[in-house]
């Protein structure tokens, strides 16, 4: 019987460094990349609760010249990459350094693709577009959710066809991640809650993921153990630093998961949420990953049997299929504890905007064409697609 021959990549950072205090190497670890004057990638929020102030006192002890971009917006765009780009060249960096969640890696990578390797950010849309190696990059994480600061991906909104475009690409691997427990106890409970949510469907999709292997499953498995340890109590009180560490080791498992079993159609439909209507990334997965993953129950019955042991739910006597139901509700009552709204329309009111069912048709051919879906465990048709939307309605 002939073997079918399946060779797996597995990505993460040369370097990476987690736990209280981490953040005090930043500078060594720069100049050990081979950076003297780095762009510092930002957002406002970050400032706001002095982060970056406490990050740029770490340059400033050290002598080293920087300069800060900290107009990322949530959903990072083409104009934010573009202007990012532009401040790099004209001071005359010659490296990087992000900080935050998803926003400013994402947009960080944009701009470190662009300086490296020239053209339009719209050009590496897909898998490893690019061609020649990134300068020296240092991520340092803010949140304990997206992973972004250790993984290959990065997600830019198109401004002229409201999509958001999804790159892959092995070369915007970061050189070093940082993650600071120290850094995350000023998140509010929304935000915890919201990155926690989307660690917790970076496990789950991996998990489930058609490429999933050995490693990313060994990854996958803890990092879902660890949320549901530590989630609850890292919304209920921000200043639990064992909460916070616990929530930074989810993430970061949950990164080396998806980093290399990819995603699914959470993450597809999700995309265009952002890309539509603005709203944050974290929330839309929260509230997709149970409709999707009830969908694809039947691809994966065993494997969600054993992620509800893995959530804490006693699962004994149970047959398989009623093991793996008590999984999604698991997922449904995690969502809820931590304030996750329950609808599409009322997770667009709670930022001021109007999720409309005409919409959807839009929605559903772009996730059909965005690359995280074709990793998912179940096949589904554009119906298919959109009644999954039409339930989260």
């Amino acid at each position: 019987m002939a073997v079918q021959e399946q060779v797996y990549g597995f990505f993460i950072p040369s370097m990476t460094l987690i736990g209280i205090g981490a953040s005090k190497e930043i500078p060594a670890k720069i100049k050990d990349l081979g950076g003297t004057k780095p762009l510092l990638v930002t957002d406002k929020g970050v400032v706001a609760a002095g982060i970056c102030k406490q990050v740029t006192d770490l340059l400033d002890e050290a002598s080293m010249s920087y300069v800060v971009y900290d107009e990322t917006v949530p959903n990072p765009t083409d104009t934010n990459v573009h202007d990012g780009v532009e401040l790099f060249k004209k001071n005359g960096c010659d490296s990087l350094i992000t900080l935050g969640g998803g926003s400013s890696h994402d947009c960080g990578k944009g701009i470190a693709l662009l300086v490296s390797n020239g053209g339009k950010i719209h050009d590496y849309e897909g898998v490893d577009k690019a061609t020649k190696p990134l300068m020296p990059y240092l991520a340092v994480n803010t949140t304990a959710g997206t992973a972004s600061e250790m993984t290959r991906f990065a997600v830019i909104t198109d401004t002229s066809r409201h999509v958001k475009m999804a790159i892959a690409d092995w070369r915007v691997t970061p050189g070093i991640a940082i993650d600071d427990p120290v850094l995350m106890v000023g998140m509010p409970p929304a935000l915890t809650a919201a990155t926690g949510m989307d660690a917790l469907t970076h496990a789950v999709e991996a998990y489930v993921s058609t490429i999933a292997n050995p490693m990313t499953n060994a990854c996958a498995i803890e990092a879902i153990k660890l949320v549901f340890k530590f989630l609850r109590k890292a919304v209920a009180n921000g200043q639990d630093l064992v909460a916070r560490e616990g929530m930074c080791f989810a993430q970061y498992l949950a990164g080396m998961a998806f980093n290399n079993a990819s995603l699914g159609y959470v993450h597809s439909m999700a995309h265009q949420l952002g890309g539509f209507y603005n709203l944050p990334h974290g929330e839309c997965n929260a509230l997709l990953l149970p409709h999707v993953e009830q969908f694809n129950l039947i691809a994966k019955v065993e494997e969600f049997a054993e992620m509800a042991e893995m959530m804490g739910e006693n699962t004994a006597g149970m047959s398989p299929r009623d093991a793996a139901e008590l999984a999604i509700k698991a997922i449904k009552q995690l969502s809820e504890d931590v304030g996750i709204p329950s609808t599409l329309v009322e997770l667009g009111k709670r930022y001021g905007k109007e999720v409309k069912a005409e919409d959807i048709p839009t929605m559903t051919s772009n996730a059909q064409l965005d690359i995280c879906r074709f990793t998912n465990p179940r096949t589904a048709t554009d119906a298919e697609v959109a009644a999954i939307y039409n339930n989260a309605m």
